[in-house]
């Protein structure tokens, strides 16, 4: 997820940068939006495993 976000940011520049506003500001909603969605289970992730108390594999 966190890559179709950093996808989407890129879209967004290459179309700021050719002067398309629309497609920028809304491919940057989207990148927006699947950041705080990785963010939110990542976190989520990470509290289930220290919970869980197992070491993380090496």
């Amino acid at each position: 997820m966190l890559r179709w976000s950093i996808a989407f940011f890129i879209i967004a520049l290459v179309a700021g940068l050719l002067g398309f506003g629309g497609i920028a500001g809304a491919a940057i909603d989207i990148a927006k939006i699947l950041f705080f969605i990785f963010a939110v289970l990542f976190v989520i992730a990470l509290v289930a495993h220290v919970v869980r108390g197992k070491k993380p594999p090496v």
